[in-house]
């Protein structure tokens, strides 16, 4: 696939999927914070959410609101039931939605 059909998001997914699976980011890491992969990758805020969100739904990092994206431990995750990883993406889902509505909410009382 060239530079040129790879969407903004995907290329943020490709080269972090790529860091976990060759070890070069371990269990436990954090990942930079949305401004900054904002300003490394040249792209809005929405994108770098977009390919969190792909990398979550993978399993290959999971979040905690407030704190950041940490790169999950991935030893066993192939042969992790895909009912399991569903569930495990429909959490992160439901995590972010509820951080957009709080947010939302909270502008409407300022």
């Amino acid at each position: 696939m060239s530079n040129e059909a790879v969407q903004p998001y995907q290329r943020i997914v490709q080269d972090y999927s790529e860091k976990i699976r060759q070890g070069r980011l371990a269990a436990g890491t954090k990942l930079p914070g949305i401004r900054e992969l904002s300003e490394e990758y040249g792209v809005a805020a929405g994108t770098v959410q977009r390919a969190l969100t792909e990398l979550r739904n993978a399993g290959l990092i999971y979040s905690h609101q407030g704190r950041g994206s940490y790169v999950s431990d991935t030893s066993g995750k192939s042969a992790q039931d895909p009912t399991a990883l569903a569930i495990t993406a429909l959490q992160s889902q439901v995590a972010e939605l509820t951080a957009r509505l709080d947010k939302l909410e909270r502008r409407r009382h300022d």
